[in-house]
């Protein structure tokens, strides 16, 4: 039985944000979808939200009736004031502070207050979020106590009883990955390698068994680990070595 209420889902069209909605619509009796124009290089991932969202009401006829309302915001104004490698032409590195320069400050706080307000407006009490420290760059506003305080602090300045989910916190990509096919099966795993994206330069030219990208950018890498992980664990040789032992 879905839960009473609804949800606002983080939506990017990439891998984690598209099992988080598919987590939602498992769960939740209306789920509505935002995504954030922050600037960012790999743009073409908000190009693929709308044939996720496609997909999936198609492919799941118990997902279809509760898959509401899309929105969009605007952030553009981010960019004006970072210097990242996902919001500039420049090559990914590590900086001195031991993160990658792919990290955008504040991304994800001003993401979630966004989804707040945006809930608040659409009476919405839950919100998801793809954030994890598991399998991750290191950026400090994935952490689970970043989103527990930011709960604490939207809760406070809207006077709302807003949940945070990040259901995806403590999971590796492997785990990320066999989680999808818990929820869709393999139509599911097939959506998320077709029709997501992940790849931090924008590439769709390219086509992997995990789906499409540089093969190369720290986005890549993670869902290309997670991947040969998960798929290694499915194969028959697997199978059944885990049977003989």
């Amino acid at each position: 039985m879905a839960e009473q209420g609804g949800a606002l889902v983080l939506f990017s069209g990439g891998q984690d944000s598209t099992v988080c909605l598919a987590w939602a619509l498992d769960r939740y009796q209306r789920v509505e979808t935002v995504g954030f124009d922050y600037g960012q290089r790999h743009a073409v991932e908000l190009d693929c939200r709308g044939g996720v969202r496609t997909r999936l009401a198609a492919e799941n006829p118990a997902w279809a009736p509760r898959l509401g309302d899309d929105h969009t915001v605007d952030l553009r104004g981010l960019s004006a004031i970072s210097d990242t490698a996902l919001t500039r032409e420049a090559e990914i590195r590590m900086t001195a502070e031991g993160l990658p320069n792919t990290f955008v400050p504040g991304r994800n706080l001003i993401f979630l207050a966004y989804a707040a307000a945006l809930a608040y407006r659409r009476g919405l009490t839950h919100i998801v979020g793809g954030m994890c420290e598991t399998d991750y760059s290191g950026y400090p506003d994935c952490r689970d106590d970043t989103i527990k305080a930011m709960q604490v602090a939207l809760n406070l300045g809207m006077d709302r009883r807003f949940v945070l989910h990040t259901p995806l916190m403590w999971l590796d990509k492997a785990e990320t990955w066999e989680l999808a096919e818990r929820l869709g099966g393999a139509p599911f795993v097939d959506l998320v390698v077709e029709e997501t994206h992940t790849c931090y330069l924008g590439d769709r030219s390219r086509r992997h068994a995990w789906g499409y990208g540089c093969g190369a950018c720290p986005a890549c890498d993670l869902r290309a680990r997670g991947w040969e992980r998960y798929a290694a664990a499915r194969s028959p040789s697997s199978a059944a070595g885990r049977t003989s032992s």
